[in-house]
């Protein structure tokens, strides 16, 4: 492909999201404005709630008493998925569900609330301090995820407020 076919094409797909009401989660008067420093996160009670809540805030700024309210409750569980001849587990997957809400807290209605879904694996061929840690990394990078996908629903449902 010849670079001008390259810039046609490009030119035709921003055309294109351009006339389907495309406009970037942050740009001027989008709902990226809405959030940044504008959310407080439901104080966490678990290590899990911590991971997710630094998550968020590293995501949409740290308030102590924003105008929106994130509530959120956490579900985690594991299950085998590597079983060997002697019945030994020797990989394992945490699946994950969060379940969020967005509280306007000036009228008291709900924004917008959902459920995230994701599930991370982790090694437990090792020592138990090894499987242990690979644990702690797998729960880890879960509530980064499930995070990303609350803030991508949250930038999507604001309303805009320019309107």
């Amino acid at each position: 492909m010849s670079s001008s076919d390259r810039r046609l094409f490009l030119l035709t797909g921003l055309a294109a999201l351009a006339g389907c009401g495309f406009s970037p989660a942050y740009g001027p008067g989008a709902g990226g404005a809405a959030l940044r420093g504008r959310v407080e996160v439901q104080a966490p009670d678990t290590r899990a709630g911590y991971l997710l809540t630094r998550d968020l805030e590293v995501r949409m700024g740290r308030t102590g008493s924003g105008r929106y309210l994130l509530g959120y409750e956490i579900a985690l569980s594991s299950e085998a998925i590597a079983i060997d001849q002697r019945n030994v587990a020797g990989r394992f997957n945490i699946l994950g569900a969060v379940r969020y809400t967005l509280t306007d807290r000036q009228t008291g209605e709900t924004v917008t609330n959902g459920t995230v879904e994701s599930f991370t694996a982790y090694s437990a061929r090792g020592t138990p301090v090894a499987t242990r840690a690979a644990r702690r990394d797998a729960e880890t990078r879960l509530m980064t995820i499930l995070a990303d996908q609350i803030v991508t629903r949250l930038l999507a449902a604001m309303p805009d407020p320019s309107q």
